[in-house]
């Protein structure tokens, strides 16, 4: 009895571990398609992106910073003949004020 218990509760353990792990790896994923070009940058300028913008004091300065880097993007992306939008991502969801899980999903509307 001891023994089957012990199994269900590593086994339940292993499954939460994984689902974190899966979830963390869901998080990171999201983080990356926030930034412009990420696809062009290493994670070091990712980071190095994202500290930029946490350390920005206003709303001015974030979008001076989004600013620029699309700019730079654009050339990068020039430069090694890719082709990025020539519109920066749309600023929803965690820039707009909402945290992870916001909006409505499904079943989330009004309806008819």
């Amino acid at each position: 009895m001891k023994r089957l218990l012990m199994v269900s509760t590593l086994t339940v353990a292993m499954s939460l571990f994984t689902g974190f792990a899966l979830a963390a790896d869901k998080e990171q994923a999201q983080k990356q398609e926030q930034i412009y070009g990420s696809q062009l940058m290493t994670q070091q300028e990712r980071d190095e992106h994202r500290a930029k913008m946490r350390a920005a004091k206003t709303a001015e300065e974030r979008e001076q910073i989004r600013k620029e880097h699309h700019e730079q993007m654009k050339e990068r992306a020039k430069a090694r003949g890719v082709t990025l939008s020539d519109e920066p991502p749309a600023r929803g969801g965690m820039g707009a004020g909402m945290g992870p899980g916001g909006g409505m999903g499904p079943g989330g509307g009004r309806g008819r």
